[in-house]
């Protein structure tokens, strides 16, 4: 009989059922030790399931507990990777990346254990498995399907090959990551390179010897690249966002690469990137391909009209006659200047009418009346930091609590850089009840002066609908299981909903919801309501066709790279910009080593294309009954949001359409 696991007091990690986290009580040595205790009980929740007899194995105590078991670790696991990446004090920032990595080898043990793999062939085996239905059966056919993808039929030695290479990859990817939260870089400039910025752009900036620091963040890299006047500055600036973390990240890619590559082969696959989706809605590279060079040969005529918008524009400002290229970073700064040329669309006027707050209210009131929820402010919350905000929601219907979230949306020192939606509690049902969902949405808005308003440009409010339909799909969902529950739902699907939501940016209904002037309050009005939606496809056929070749390197990469061969990282990505798209590569530059998508799933990166195809078709259907629609919005939240993860994705939009579901409307949104 082993003894009883002591429960540590007073750590605010270690939560009872639907309790929520003090964050205010944090301290470094509460992670350690709460990572401490979830292992220990982990081991005994492992040898629990692992001893039951055989005669006794039913669905309950064995694939249940196989579930109960991987959420028991993510309630410490989750808020512990967030730590990791947002906390402010870096010494705790610190001590939860080392924790986080102990706890994913941990997870890399317990999915190679042979005897819980024993006890889930075994349950397979029974009349009672045979006879499941459902989404239970789903969650066997998945299970069993991901120890073959781990190497369970392989002999032990080749099995214990995969382990060492899977756990090495998350080691490595770990660090690709650290290395770009850690690449503080900055450019200084003086008062003769700045000229178009915005004023408090500039404000902020400003130093005690009158030059200007601008820092490497996506939020300044945005506004610089499409404001600044001087080429000479924008080209500097690119340069040098795009050889963050260089020095140590493209080692580390290559080293992921060939670990990914030895994967493959140990498992019996032609390339990693045969393995992945082998997983996916596409199923093979080959329907990847397929896909990526017809949509790359459909947007090239859409591409050469913008770059000749954005020449003509050239032409004008230097005075030459021809002008046969637009560089990489002039092409934001000269579809700036398109829209203000062709439509008067002034970005900097726009923003008066997005404030956040209002912004956020008129995201409330759509989300709500589509899909029948209701959100509720919770002020004196305990949080990491003092503009972290929280929200609990909740049915209208039922006035039954749905889950809760946080919105931590400023830029600081040290925060993960990419806006992102995490999931803190998976929605599960358990002993005492359903497990409430909360989930964190963080953005990287620049912190506006004090008493001044955060203006959001009309690019923030599309990537905050974004990150918003991430994060409605992890409330929303109903799955019995933390297997099929949050946003990291299999195939990459919770893109998905993220792409439904953002569609609302482009409409005159929503836009008149979340669009009211921060002074005056006035509703925007229907004439920059125009500009905006008529503005929507300048240079959109480039963007499209840079999405495209994202894809593409990246399943280059894992399917048809050697990356101990002649040619580089580097030398592919420029060999695909200059063939793909419209403008050249910027020599002496490695943008591969702070593309976090190369270090997530290889070969994933298509996804999101896919998955917007199949949003914009959805979206279509709620074009057609009207975008605000709540007789729409609730088929959409109980056919696809509350079932994501325990069906084919194909098949819940197929249901829901009708049909299937094909890109019609995809190509029609981007105006071919």
């Amino acid at each position: 009989q082993k003894s009883k696991i002591q429960k540590p007091s007073g750590n605010p990690l270690i939560l009872g059922f639907n309790e929520t986290i003090d964050f205010s009580l944090l301290k470094e040595e509460h992670i350690k030790e709460a990572t401490d205790y979830i292992l220990k009980v982990a081991d005994k929740s492992k040898d629990k399931i692992i001893n039951i007899s055989n005669s006794r194995r039913d669905y309950k105590n064995t694939l249940l507990g196989i579930d109960d078991l991987d959420n028991l670790i993510d309630l410490i696991a989750n808020p512990v990777k967030l730590i990791s990446l947002i906390y402010p004090v870096v010494e705790i920032q610190n001590e939860a990346l080392k924790e986080i990595k102990r706890i994913e080898n941990y997870k890399t043990e317990l999915s190679f254990n042979e005897d819980l793999y024993e006890a889930v062939v075994n349950y397979s085996n029974k009349e009672e498995a045979k006879n499941l239905s459902g989404y239970k059966t789903k969650y066997l056919e998945d299970t069993l399907l991901n120890y073959k993808r781990l190497g369970f039929s392989l002999p032990p030695e080749d099995r214990l090959g995969v382990k060492m290479l899977l756990s090495r990859l998350n080691d490595l990817s770990l660090e690709f990551d650290k290395n770009i939260l850690e690449a503080q870089d900055t450019l200084f400039l003086d008062k003769s390179q700045v000229g178009g910025l915005p004023k408090n752009f500039l404000i902020e900036r400003l130093q005690e010897d009158g030059n200007y620091a601008i820092e490497c963040s996506y939020p300044s890299f945005d506004k610089f690249m499409r404001f600044a006047e001087s080429d000479e500055a924008r080209k500097l600036f690119r340069h040098k966002f795009y050889n963050r973390a260089a020095s140590k990240n493209i080692k580390i890619l290559n080293q992921i690469l060939l670990t990914r590559k030895d994967l493959a082969k140990i498992l019996g696959y032609k390339s990693f990137a045969e393995y992945y989706t082998e997983n996916t809605m596409a199923k093979n590279p080959k329907n990847v391909w397929s896909l990526n060079n017809d949509l790359k040969q459909k947007l090239r005529k859409k591409a050469k009209r913008d770059l000749a918008e954005l020449m003509a524009i050239k032409s004008r400002k230097t005075g030459e006659k021809i002008i046969y290229n637009i560089q990489p970073w002039e092409s934001e700064y000269y579809e700036n200047k398109v829209k203000l040329n062709k439509y008067n669309l002034d970005t900097e006027e726009i923003k008066q009418y997005f404030e956040f707050n209002n912004v956020n209210d008129g995201l409330f009131k759509i989300c709500e009346t589509l899909f029948g929820i209701k959100f509720k402010k919770i002020d004196h919350v305990p949080v990491w930091f003092s503009d972290v905000q929280a929200f609990q929601v909740y049915d209208l219907e039922s006035n039954e609590l749905i889950g809760s979230f946080y919105l931590d949306i400023f830029s600081r020192k040290n925060k993960y850089d990419h806006p992102n939606t995490f999931n803190l509690v998976k929605g599960k049902k358990v002993n005492e009840g359903y497990q409430k969902p909360v989930l964190v949405l963080t953005c990287n808005f620049p912190m506006p002066e004090e008493g001044d308003p955060l203006l959001l440009s009309h690019e923030n409010v599309k990537t905050y609908f974004h990150e918003f339909g991430h994060l409605l799909q992890g409330l929303l969902n109903k799955s019995d299981l933390g297997h099929y529950s949050g946003i990291s739902v299999k195939q990459n699907f919770s893109q998905f909903s993220s792409h439904i939501l953002e569609n609302y940016v482009w409409k005159k209904e929503s836009l008149e919801l979340i669009g009211k002037h921060y002074k005056t309050g006035e509703t925007i009005p229907a004439e920059l309501i125009n500009k905006i939606v008529f503005a929507k496809n300048v240079n959109s056929g480039n963007k499209e066709l840079e999405q495209v070749f994202y894809a593409i390197y990246d399943l280059t990469l894992n399917d048809r790279f050697d990356p101990d061969g002649k040619e580089s990282t580097t030398d592919l990505f420029r060999r695909l910009v200059n063939q793909i798209t419209l403008f050249p590569f910027q020599e002496d530059t490695y943008p591969e080593a702070s593309s976090k998508f190369l270090n997530r799933h290889g070969s994933a990166y298509y996804e999101y294309k896919f998955l917007e195809v199949y949003a914009h078709d959805i979206f279509s259907v709620f074009e057609q009954e009207g975008i605000l629609s709540s007789k729409i919005g609730k088929r959409y939240r109980e056919m696809i949001l509350e079932r994501v993860g325990t069906k084919d994705p194909t098949e819940l939009v197929s249901e829901f359409l009708g049909r299937k579901p094909n890109s019609n409307a995809f190509l029609r949104n981007i105006v071919l």
